[in-house]
């Protein structure tokens, strides 16, 4: 297997710019802890529905046994406050509680842009401090503390791009092409590559023609990864996550069949060229030193399950997708001046979203999967002794559990309102009346999903929970939120 090459640092001067945003915001909370989560995860892992249940949760004062704060009454209360980066948009979380929450009962849209919402927390310190200039506030014996908590929004799709920081135009077009022809790839690439046979990297250039290779490039990306597919590897990640990019130039090229030498002045391939690296310089490097390298804890939500539907070829692609996204996070433990200059994750976690699709008996079988998936930046963190785990979650739960009885079998199944539209064995279902499925069973032995033994699984997608559900949990039912909430910030609450 080739050796991946790390994607780069950045330039001095990139560095004091993040360093200056972390002095400047460390100033401005001087005296009380701060964290700064970050959020992310491929499309359709979750990402907006995980942050509307969190938040909801700690604001709402939620049953969460597994959030050790929370369960000892140790949480005052927790409240939203105005973000202090005005440049970041912000996530609109009651406009999604509201979606989710409204008698039609749906699901928010999903993310498309990086956003960002604050929020703090006064809580019970249990430590006993002496005081300190940066300690928390607080007599001997404990006393009234505040955490402040920016959480940060981001589509997964955009780390998918920091590894070609480390490539040339060349070295992209060779490892893009050479995968566009096999496996799952090769049908949705068939126009792109159809079309590479009628163009000479060395002449004219055509605008007109620039744009047909970017859509015809652009729709073989965004094919691949639809459902069916469930492809994940797949860079430039803002041509599937535009963003406020939509259109722009920065987005118009493509990978090109090139020769052993350079371009040649004014071509169509010096015009590629010069586009991809505008988009390194323009787009993935200004989001990695202003928003990504100032992240210090992070939670990567992984559709495990979703990988398991498209089959081994999509378990591969989405391992390598994982292992390209994690290169990207300098990970090592926190101190004052490596907060400010030098950012570090101090923790991450894995997690496997939509577990309420599978009967609790196969949750642990999920996040053996998910934990092999990861192994890799696993044992990178934890040889740089930063703490990580891998968990399944469903940060709000649409499904109850119940058990069917089919000749004389006992099958764990889940039981919920399909939505609108949804089909299986031929039913179409109303969004109206529940329906107890068995989604299948996952191996015992995580190991067979890698080597290309298919699981069956079934699944339909679900409504969000109703108010019965709602009022049963005390709000929006969960599965191990509070165990993802204690791992990500429950030390900082010690």
């Amino acid at each position: 297997m080739a050796q991946r090459s790390s994607v780069p640092e950045g330039t001095l001067w990139e560095g004091l710019k993040a360093g200056a945003g972390n002095f400047g915001s460390y100033l401005a909370r001087m005296g009380e802890p701060s964290i700064r989560l970050g959020v992310t995860g491929l499309s359709r892992a979750g990402k907006t529905v995980f942050i509307t249940g969190m938040v909801h949760a700690l604001v709402s004062s939620g049953r969460l046994p597994g959030f050790r704060a929370m369960a000892e009454g140790r949480i005052a209360g927790a409240r939203l406050v105005e973000h202090p980066d005005d440049a970041l948009p912000r996530f609109a979380y009651e406009d999604h509680l509201a979606t989710l929450t409204s008698p039609e009962r749906a699901w928010p849209e999903s993310t498309r842009q990086i956003s960002a919402l604050s929020l703090e927390i006064d809580y019970q310190s249990r430590r006993r401090y002496l005081g300190g200039l940066l300690g928390p506030a607080g007599l001997i014996g404990g006393g009234q503390s505040r955490l402040s908590l920016d959480i940060v929004d981001y589509p997964g799709e955009w780390l998918l791009d920091l590894p070609l920081l480390a490539k040339s135009y060349a070295q992209f077009s060779a490892d893009t092409l050479a995968k566009a022809g096999i496996g799952k790839r090769r049908q949705p690439f068939e126009p792109y590559l159809a079309a590479l046979q009628t163009v000479d990297p060395d002449g004219p250039v055509s605008e007109s023609e620039v744009r047909r290779l970017a859509d015809l490039f652009t729709t073989a990306l965004r094919a691949c990864r639809s459902e069916g597919r469930e492809l994940s590897a797949l860079a430039p990640g803002r041509f599937l996550m535009p963003g406020d990019l939509e259109g722009a130039p920065a987005l118009t090229f493509a990978p090109l069949r090139l020769g052993g030498e350079g371009s040649k002045p004014n071509s169509l391939a010096a015009l590629m060229e010069r586009r991809f690296e505008a988009y390194k310089a323009r787009v993935v490097r200004p989001f990695f030193t202003e928003h990504f390298s100032r992240i210090d804890r992070q939670i990567v939500l992984v559709d495990v399950l979703g990988a398991l539907n498209g089959g081994p070829e999509a378990i591969r692609d989405l391992e390598e997708a994982l292992a390209d996204v994690l290169l990207a996070f300098r990970v090592g433990a926190s101190s004052l001046l490596s907060s400010l200059f030098s950012p570090r994750v101090s923790r991450i976690l894995f997690a496997a979203t939509k577990a309420d699709h599978l009967h609790h008996v196969n949750h642990d079988r999920l996040e053996a999967i998910l934990r092999m998936l990861v192994r890799r930046a696993h044992h990178r963190a934890t040889g740089a002794g930063v703490p990580s785990e891998a968990i399944a979650l469903a940060a709000i739960r649409a499904t109850r559990e119940v058990i069917a009885r089919e000749k004389g079998r006992e099958l764990p199944c889940v039981a919920g309102v399909p939505i609108a539209g949804e089909t299986l064995d031929g039913q179409v279902f109303d969004g109206n009346g529940e329906v107890a499925i068995f989604p299948g069973d996952l191996p015992e032995n995580a190991e067979a999903v890698f080597k290309g033994e298919n699981v069956p699984l079934r699944f339909l997608r679900f409504r969000p929970p109703s108010p019965a559900m709602r009022k049963e949990a005390g709000g929006l039912p969960q599965i191990r939120l509070d165990r993802a909430l204690e791992f990500l910030i429950g030390d900082a609450l010690a």
